[in-house]
C-alpha cells in the first residue's frame, strides 16, 4: 500500500516538475532563435523552416540531437552543422522551453518574418584596393556548388597569424567567389594546380572586425568582433543576406579566430 501511495505521489507531482516554461522559451528564442526562425516561428527565409504550431516532442528532440552529435553535419557550413553550433549551448531547460514556446505559436501564414535589426545590420565595407594592398593565402574549390575561391587577407590579419596570435580588431579576410568552368562532361575543370579552374565572377565575401562590432549581436551567436557580408559583383552589399548564419556557422571556430583558413593564413607567403 506505501508502495502505490508512493508512486501516486510521483506521477502527481512529475507533471509539473517538467513543465516547460513557456515564457522562458519566448525570451530565449527572441535573442538568437528569431535571427533565422522568426520571434514567432515563422522564419526569415523560405530556405530556412517554420518552426511555429510544430509539436514541442518533435522539437525538443531534434535540439537534443543537434546538441548531441546524433545529426551529423554533412560538411562544417551546412545548416545542420549551423544548428548544432546554437543547439550546444543550450541547457536541457532551455530546449524544452523553447519547443514548448515554439509549439504554442499558431502555424505560418505564408508571410516571413523580417530579419532582426541588430543582426542583419553589416559594418563591414567592400575594401577597395585589396588587389594591391592585402595577400592572397588560399583556393579552395568546391565540388557541390561547382564554385572555387580565392581568399585574400590584409597586412594586420597576416601578420597575427603569422606571429600565432589570434587576429585582432582591424583585420580583414576577403574572397573572390567565381563559377568553376565546366567541361563537356558537366564536371569543372581542373587547373594544374588541382583546383577548378575559374571562369565567372559570381560575388564577395567578407568577414571583417573592429571594436564594438559585435556588442549588438546576442552572446549565443556572437562572434567577438567578428561582422561578415557578402557583396555582389558591382561590389554592394548582396540584398537579404542573414548574417545570423554566418555568425553560427563560425561560432565554433573560437580558439582559431573565427576563421576556416587561419592555418593558411599564418602561412601565406
Amino acid at each position: 500500500m506505501k508502495k502505490v501511495l508512493g508512486l501516486s505521489v510521483v506521477l502527481a507531482v512529475a507533471p509539473f516538475a517538467q513543465a516547460a516554461d513557456i515564457e522562458a522559451g519566448k525570451a530565449r528564442a527572441a535573442t538568437v532563435c528569431a535571427a533565422c526562425h522568426g520571434a514567432n516561428g515563422v522564419s526569415v527565409s523560405d530556405t530556412i523552416p517554420n518552426l511555429a504550431a510544430q509539436r514541442a516532442g518533435y522539437l525538443e528532440a531534434q535540439l537534443k540531437a543537434f546538441k548531441d552529435g546524433t545529426r551529423k553535419a554533412a560538411s562544417a557550413t551546412s545548416p545542420t552543422a549551423i544548428m548544432s553550433a546554437i543547439a550546444t549551448q543550450l541547457s536541457a531547460d532551455d530546449i524544452a522551453n523553447v519547443a514548448a514556446y515554439f509549439a504554442s505559436q499558431p502555424g505560418a501564414t505564408g508571410a516571413k518574418s523580417a530579419l532582426l535589426p541588430n543582426v542583419a545590420k553589416s559594418h563591414v565595407s567592400f575594401p577597395e584596393g585589396y588587389k594591391e594592398s592585402f595577400t592572397k593565402y588560399h583556393t579552395i574549390s568546391f565540388p557541390a556548388t561547382k564554385q572555387v575561391r580565392y581568399y585574400y587577407a590584409n597586412k594586420t590579419a597576416v601578420s597575427a597569424a603569422k606571429a600565432g596570435k589570434p587576429l585582432p580588431d582591424g583585420s580583414v579576410l576577403f574572397a573572390e567567389v567565381y563559377a568553376a568552368k565546366v567541361g563537356a562532361d558537366g564536371k569543372p575543370v581542373a587547373g594544374a594546380d588541382g583546383q577548378f579552374v575559374a571562369e565567372k565572377l559570381v560575388a564577395y565575401t567578407a568577414m571583417a572586425r573592429e571594436a564594438g562590432w559585435g556588442k549588438d549581436i546576442p552572446e549565443m551567436l556572437r562572434n567577438e568582433n567578428w561582422n561578415y557580408a557578402v557583396f555582389t559583383t558591382d561590389k554592394q552589399h548582396r540584398p537579404g543576406v542573414n548574417q545570423a548564419e554566418c555568425l553560427a556557422c563560425h561560432k565554433p571556430l573560437d580558439n582559431v579566430s573565427y576563421t576556416f583558413t587561419l592555418k593558411q593564413l599564418a602561412d601565406a607567403k
